[in-house]
């Protein structure tokens, strides 16, 4: 079963983790680079000069890019094809393409049916699934080392090989109509997708669902889904990333062989032009409402934040979770423990190509609505004011290095990073290069950021009964 990233909320990004005593590499932007040719981007060693990881590319015939990070001591190894198109590359006769043709790349290609691709990994204990964001797709596996050649060949076929019949176009289509309104009715879903259609309009792919809507998904054809595929299913548009016990050498060797199919290596290795600025940009203030029969009032209030190679991101990242990003964070300090407002209570930064949003998101009884909107308001103009305090930076940075750290201690997060670092970022920064710069945030950087977004006019959600 494949899923979908439906809603504004921000997801974790991939790294790899420290070695003690590593030194940290210079971080590698994205300089064009030949086909056929390999380099080393990064080589980590510990405090006794063994090399505890190192990042390769390679880039195939028609400009298919392959990054690995070989890991000492792992016996699984992660994979994940990324593909540069998401929602927000589509227009409102193909609104929810993206997440459909995620879902019919499973069904089945000339030589393998839906069954016999779910039996391959599971026979081997592997973990397989798929998700749509606004901005990529994805495709990701994760075996035990000896069956990573096994995860090439399966996702090798469906990407380059898959059928997208008409029984598998209608079967699904009733799938992805039940998905739609398995998130209709969940709360937050509904209230962070309102938010965002709020902040880029409805004219703005960023505004819209991931998933699509019931008319639009009804109305999709096969022969649309089909045009859509080939025209951004290529190979320069494509990364594929692999984290943990692999070889490099042997597993280009593995990916040529699995993506040679339909001649798909064959084409010229024009890269796609970089997202720029454009529609999406733009955000547009204001108050939403919808009405749901959901015993709760679910909230974001928020406002325009920083497109993600804003260097000044590291700064919002300490105050977004000194602000809400914890038990000790502000919010849940004065809405939760000292008011009793509201049981979940968090702040988010979500960072597009050429856009962003910061929010607070917030669940509560529809008679405390007033005063968690007036304590939540009080806060951030309070940030916006006077910044943060030494402690609060100290206690931000701590956070933000520990989750980070923690959250990439397996090759499934490493394998992210990877692949959207060479997908999406214009640099390949190492953990410690993150760390550092996560550290050397100062506390007037903190107070400049909050200054300058907690003053801009708001955006707010609120879903709710009647």
């Amino acid at each position: 079963m494949t899923k979908a990233s439906s809603s504004t909320r921000p997801s974790s990004s991939g790294g790899s983790t420290p070695s003690r005593g590593a030194q940290a590499p210079r971080p590698r932007t994205k300089a064009a680079q030949p086909v056929g040719s390999t380099r080393t981007l990064q080589t980590v060693r510990d405090g006794d000069g063994q090399v505890t990881s190192r990042v390769r590319r390679t880039v195939l015939p028609g400009g298919l890019r392959v990054v690995t990070e070989q890991i000492a001591g792992a016996r699984s190894a992660a994979i994940g094809v990324w593909v540069g198109v998401g929602s927000r590359d589509e227009t409102h006769q193909l609104h929810g393409a993206s997440h459909f043709l995620e879902h019919l790349l499973f069904k089945g290609t000339t030589e393998r049916s839906a069954l016999d691709i779910s039996i391959a990994l599971d026979a081997v204990g592997g973990e397989f699934n798929a998700f749509t964001a606004k901005e990529f797709t994805c495709f990701h596996a994760r075996v035990l080392d000896e069956d990573l050649p096994l995860a090439v060949d399966v996702l090798g076929d469906m990407i380059t090989n898959s059928t997208v019949t008409d029984e598998d176009v209608e079967a699904e289509r009733d799938v992805i109509l039940d998905e739609i309104a398995m998130h209709d009715d969940d709360p937050d879903d509904v209230v962070h997708n309102l938010f965002a259609e709020q902040a880029w309009g409805r004219e703005s792919p960023l505004g819209r669902d991931i998933a699509g809507t019931v008319l639009s998904i009804e109305s999709l054809t096969r022969a649309q889904i089909r045009r859509f595929y080939r025209r951004h299913y290529t190979a320069p548009n494509m990364v594929v990333a692999v984290a943990g016990s692999v070889d490099h050498a042997v597993l280009v060797r593995q990916v040529r062989r699995a993506f040679a199919r339909n001649g798909f290596l064959e084409g010229d290795a024009v890269p796609a032009p970089p997202r720029t600025s454009g529609r999406g940009s733009r955000i547009t203030p204001g108050t939403v409402e919808a009405t749901r029969p959901f015993e709760q009032v679910n909230l974001v209030l928020g406002m325009k934040g920083m497109a993600r190679g804003d260097q000044r991101r590291f700064a919002l990242g300490v105050l977004n979770t000194a602000l809400g990003g914890g038990t000790s964070s502000r919010l849940f300090q004065e809405v939760r423990e000292r008011r009793g407002l509201a049981y979940s209570v968090f702040s988010f930064a979500s960072h597009h190509a050429d856009s962003g949003i910061v929010g607070v998101s917030v669940g509560c009884l529809p008679s405390k609505l007033e005063e968690v909107l007036a304590t939540v308001r009080t806060e951030l103009s309070r940030v916006a004011a006077h910044g943060i305090s030494a402690e609060e930076l100290s206690r931000g940075k701590g956070q933000l290095r520990g989750g980070l750290v923690l959250g990439l201690e397996d090759s499934g997060s490493r394998m992210s990073r990877l692949g959207k670092s060479e997908l999406v970022h214009d640099e390949l920064l190492s953990i410690d290069e993150v760390l550092a710069r996560i550290e050397a945030v100062t506390l007037d950087e903190v107070s400049s950021v909050a200054a300058e977004i907690f003053s801009q006019p708001e955006i707010l959600a609120i879903v709710g009964p009647g």
